[in-house]
C-alpha cells in the first residue's frame, strides 16, 4: 500500500501532464453536463418522481441560500454559482468513493521496484483541485461586490486613509481575502484526503465488513464539506455585496 500526496500523472498530452485526479473531474464535469442537458429536455409541467426528487433538492438549496441572503432578487442572482459549488463538489468527492477509484491503475517502475499508479484518484483530493476551487470562489466574491456596491466603495474596504486604524483594519481585510483561497483548499483538501486514506488503510486491515460504516460515513462528510464550502462562499458573498460601516 502506498499513499501519495500529490496527484500521479498517467498520461502526457503534448507538454501538458495529465494526472489521474484531474482525469476524474473530468468524468464528474462530463457527467454533470450531460445529465443537466438530457433532464432539462425532459423537463414536465406535472414531475414525475426523478423530476420531483431533483426540484425538492434545488428547491431545498435555494431556501437554505435564500433564508441568508434575505433577498430573493439576489438570491436568484448568485444561486447558480452557488448551486454548482455544491453539486460539483459533492460530485466529485462520491465519485472518489467508487470501488474502482484507486485499485484500479497502471504498473510503472520506479526505483528499481514496480509500483501501481491508481487510473483514478478523487479530484478533491488533489490541492490542485480545491485551490482552483478556492481562486474561483474568491475572485467571484469580489466580482460580485464590486457589480452591486461599484469598485470604488469596495476597494474603501482595504483602502481607507481615514485614521491608521482604519487603514489597518483595510490591510487585514485585504489579507483575509487571499488568506480565504489557502483556508478554503486545505479544509476542503484534508477532509477528502483524509478520507480516502482511513478507507485504504481500513480496507487493507479488514477487507469486507469493515469499511461498510466508514464508506457511509465519508458520503456524509463528501456531502457535509460540499455544504460547508457553499455555504462560506455565500457568507463572503453577502459580506461583499453590502457597504462598510
Amino acid at each position: 500500500m502506498e499513499i501519495s500526496l500529490a496527484a500521479e500523472k498517467i498520461a502526457h498530452i503534448g507538454s501538458f501532464n495529465l494526472t489521474n485526479s484531474l482525469l476524474l473531474s473530468w468524468i464528474a464535469s462530463t457527467f454533470l453536463i450531460v445529465g443537466a442537458y438530457v433532464g432539462s429536455r425532459k423537463i414536465q409541467v406535472i414531475p414525475n418522481s426523478v423530476q420531483n426528487f431533483f426540484e425538492s433538492i434545488i428547491e431545498l438549496l435555494f431556501n437554505l441560500v435564500n433564508s441568508v441572503l434575505e433577498d430573493e432578487k439576489a438570491t436568484r442572482r448568485y444561486f447558480p454559482l452557488l448551486a454548482t459549488i455544491f453539486i460539483f463538489v459533492m460530485t466529485n468527492n462520491w465519485l472518489g468513493l467508487l470501488p474502482g477509484v484507486g485499485p484500479i491503475g497502471i504498473f510503472e517502475h520506479k526505483h528499481g521496484e514496480t509500483i501501481l499508479v491508481p487510473l483514478f484518484r478523487g479530484a478533491n483530493a488533489d490541492l490542485n483541485t480545491t485551490l482552483a476551487l478556492a481562486i474561483v470562489a474568491v475572485i467571484a466574491v469580489q466580482v460580485f461586490g464590486v457589480a452591486a456596491i461599484g469598485a470604488v466603495k469596495y476597494a474603501k474596504k482595504f483602502i481607507n486613509f481615514n485614521g491608521p486604524i482604519n487603514f489597518f483594519v483595510g490591510a487585514l481585510e485585504l489579507i483575509s481575502e487571499f488568506s480565504k483561497m489557502v483556508s478554503f483548499s486545505f479544509r476542503l483538501f484534508g477532509n477528502i484526503f483524509a478520507g480516502e486514506v482511513l478507507l485504504m488503510v481500513v480496507g487493507h486491515l479488514a477487507p469486507y465488513a469493515a469499511p461498510l460504516p466508514f464508506f457511509i460515513l465519508e458520503l456524509f462528510v463528501g456531502m457535509i464539506q460540499a455544504l460547508v464550502f457553499m455555504m462560506l462562499t455565500l457568507v463572503f458573498i453577502k459580506g461583499a455585496i453590502h457597504e462598510a460601516h
